[in-house]
């Protein structure tokens, strides 16, 4: 059983920066996607970000893209998510998933996202 914890959340101002993690540990093979998924209060969960564990390839959307940047760190089995530029509207609890397909552990799924992490809140002020 895959096991994901994420740190690194906080609040910042707009046009700030953060940096999240999340560790992976236990499993047998480590999943070929790991991604990072946010939802805010009223609003429905989004993949933000996944990566390819198996090659680095990284797929985000396209608010984000050219503001965050997905990474890994192959030898501790971690992911990180930078956040540059951050705006109000970042502001969201952030899961960190892993699931067997890229870039599919992004969307949310029990099949495509069977591990998730506990969440870490950014919250970015105006």
């Amino acid at each position: 059983q895959v096991q994901l914890m994420e740190s690194g959340g906080g609040s910042v101002q707009a046009g700030g920066s953060l940096r999240l993690s999340c560790a992976a540990s236990g499993g047998t093979v480590r999943p070929s996607c790991m991604g990072w998924l946010r939802q805010a209060p009223g609003k429905e969960r989004e993949g933000v970000a996944a990566i390819y564990t198996g090659d680095g390839t990284a797929h985000y959307i396209d608010s984000v893209m050219g503001r965050f940047t997905i990474s890994q760190d192959n030898d501790n089995n971690t992911i990180y998510l930078q956040m540059n530029s951050l705006k109000p509207e970042d502001t969201a609890m952030y899961y960190c998933a892993a699931g067997p397909r890229f870039p599919h552990c992004m969307l949310g799924t029990r099949t495509e996202s069977p591990y998730w992490g506990q969440g870490t809140q950014v919250t970015v002020s105006s």
